[in-house]
């Protein structure tokens, strides 16, 4: 089981899970020409992909994915929430689209995994994380949350690998040239993850968690060397114990590969 990053920031989001003979997309937030390229750089093929799962209906995780599943026949996994915004505001088409309208605390078969998806806290109508497993393996991806709690720790638990959501630096966010509005929306409850809050999450996983991935950085208000100095400082002792990836807006590539392999 594998999981590759296609894009990671507020440009684009975009996740390749592969298992022994299928694979999902989770999220599409680039447009199919851009997804099948970043694909095919990355090593991942586009034939295998039997679903796409989305967290949430803003613009960077949802803009291709009518295209997407589209051209590849395949069914959208998403809440009830996420599904209503996708039907009114973002289909671009109006052939006939295959949903899957997903449950918090019920499991779907979808060729090799089973998914899962568990409520996250963010400013869009019903937003989710997803827990996806094969066999005695599990990957947990939240990336648009402003707070983890209880629950979605429980989940993680589970999991040998985890994309987890490190947005901000706090200092960068508040000296940055972001209107107060927007600042104060992203270090809501509905918000994002800062470094800081990332860290502790991992302070409490510890080393229960075989690989840490951290996405959706921003751009302006982070950077990859902050987020993951942090991360370790919340690792601590477990540092040497667990594997720490990036991810980025420009994606996997040959010459710097962002993944997860279990």
């Amino acid at each position: 089981m594998r999981c590759i990053v296609l894009a990671s920031g507020s440009k684009g989001n975009c996740l390749y899970i592969e298992g022994r003979s299928s694979a999902l997309l989770l999220d599409a937030g680039l447009s199919f020409r851009e997804t099948a390229a970043r694909l095919a750089c990355a090593g991942g093929s586009l034939d295998r992909v039997e679903a796409v799962l989305v967290t949430h209906e803003h613009s960077d995780h949802i803009k291709g994915v009518d295209a997407v599943s589209g051209k590849l026949k395949v069914p959208i996994y998403a809440t009830k929430g996420t599904l209503r915004e996708f039907f009114r505001t973002r289909r671009t088409s109006k052939r006939d689209q295959e949903t899957m309208a997903c449950h918090f605390g019920e499991e779907y078969p979808i060729g090799d995994f089973f998914i899962e998806a568990f409520a996250t806290s963010h400013d869009a109508a019903e937003p989710c994380g997803f827990l996806i497993r094969e066999g005695d393996l599990a990957i947990g991806c939240c990336t648009d949350t402003g707070v983890v709690n209880d629950p979605m720790l429980a989940r993680f638990r589970q999991c040998n690998a985890v994309v987890l959501e490190s947005n901000h630096c706090p200092v960068m966010l508040r000296e940055g040239p972001y209107p107060e509005m927007l600042k104060r929306r992203i270090r809501s409850k509905h918000g994002h993850l800062s470094n800081t809050a990332t860290a502790e999450c991992l302070r409490v996983l510890g080393r229960d968690i075989d690989h840490i991935m951290l996405a959706h950085l921003s751009e302006v208000n982070n950077t990859p060397d902050k987020a993951k100095a942090s991360a370790m400082t919340g690792l601590g002792l477990s540092m040497n114990d667990v594997l720490l990836t990036i991810a980025t807006q420009a994606g996997s590539t040959p010459d710097a590969p962002q993944k997860i392999e279990l």
